[in-house]
């Protein structure tokens, strides 16, 4: 059962569409399931002005991409570098156990995202890891097989 925030993000998701020139753009994927989001970033002095996605997959992988986007505008780049799949989940008063690779996956578009505009932009030294799985931190995985870190 979806939560009212999860089915709300589903049915109406915000910020859904391509940044054109975007800062920084991540893309990931879980061949488990076959989920895919790219996640897109407009960065002025160090903040988040603009986060856009598109993801193919089910309703979860739908709805914590939107929620995603909705938490890292507005914030610095390291605020965003925290956003972990926990603060997902709790932003969608939670997932069912077969989903939260769903928030993961929110997790590490983010931090794909922001490696693409630290490389883009000289800055590859200023990254302190993301806790996800997506490569940028050169780690094989910090999570298990439900997601948790």
């Amino acid at each position: 059962m979806y939560s009212d925030k999860v089915m709300d993000h589903f049915t109406n998701p915000r910020n859904v569409g391509e940044i054109e020139n975007a800062d920084g753009v991540g893309q990931v994927g879980n061949a488990k399931c076959g989920d895919i989001m790219k996640m897109y970033l407009k960065i002025e002095d160090g903040i988040i002005v603009d986060a856009k996605f598109k993801t193919f997959g089910c309703g979860a992988a739908v709805a914590t991409s939107s929620m995603a986007t909705e938490l890292i505008k507005g914030k610095t780049i390291k605020e965003a570098e925290m956003i972990t799949n926990k603060a997902v989940l709790e932003a969608l008063d939670g997932l069912p156990p077969a989903k939260v690779h769903c928030s993961v996956l929110a997790e590490e578009a983010i931090a794909a995202a922001l490696q693409d505009y630290r490389v883009r932009n000289g800055m590859e030294t200023d990254y302190v890891g993301c806790g996800g799985c997506c490569g940028g931190c050169n780690r094989v995985s910090h999570h298990d097989e439900n997601g948790e870190a």
